[in-house]
């Protein structure tokens, strides 16, 4: 049995909250409609960027056509997300680097997959990334999941996460889920959502997944 490692991104492996707040309030500026609170963006990110967007627009009849605020934003967030400030969170990088002994490793987002690309080679190198392309539906559909797995060569994974849409995920695809507490949603909503492996801590991430493999696997 070989065993590979998904990792979500955003809330995951990166802090990426301040740059998808500054990229969406600029272009909610560029189109005449109030910017959005770091809570606010902090609860709708997760779906795609275009339902990211989607739920940041006003709601109302005279918004702007999300058919044209959205490919705004993805022309500057594609450009901008790699000077922005994201970075691992603490302890991220030394866990990967222990995992990627014995592990093939993978990033699987719900990131337009121009960025998920370059962030991933920025901050992790040659790590397997697979982004929102239009040949294979979004996350929470498992089909990203099954992809990665079979681009690995694996027969098995563990799919780590922070949200309710990577908890959804790993039991659409019928995987393992470890859900991580330092991303962007509160434990109460990922208990909602039916998380049941939680991760508070970066350097105890490692020793989790080897325990969900030796366990759940």
């Amino acid at each position: 049995m070989k065993v590979g490692i998904l990792f979500d991104l955003d809330g995951t492996l990166l802090d990426t909250l301040d740059d998808l707040y500054t990229a969406t309030n600029h272009i909610l500026r560029q189109f005449g409609c109030p910017e959005r609170s770091l809570k606010e963006i902090r609860q709708i990110v997760g779906n795609g960027a275009r339902e990211q967007i989607r739920k940041a627009l006003p709601g109302k009849e005279n918004d702007p056509p999300l058919d044209e605020v959205f490919p705004a934003y993805l022309a500057y967030y594609n450009v901008s997300c790699e000077q922005g400030t994201a970075a691992p969170y603490p302890g991220v990088l030394e866990a990967m680097e222990q995992l990627a002994k014995k592990y093939p490793l993978a990033v699987v987002s719900n990131k337009p997959d121009a960025a998920v690309q370059a962030l991933t080679k920025k901050y992790f190198g040659d790590v397997y990334a697979r982004g929102v392309r239009e040949d294979c539906p979004r996350k929470p559909a498992p089909d990203m999941v099954y992809r990665t797995m079979e681009d690995l060569g694996v027969d098995k994974c563990i799919y780590v996460g922070d949200s309710e849409v990577d908890v959804a995920t790993a039991k659409n695809a019928n995987v393992p889920c470890l859900t991580v507490l330092w991303g962007f949603r509160d434990k109460d909503v990922l208990e909602q959502a039916g998380a049941t492996h939680f991760c508070e801590k970066t350097e105890d991430m490692a020793a989790m997944i080897e325990q969900l493999i030796a366990t759940q696997l």
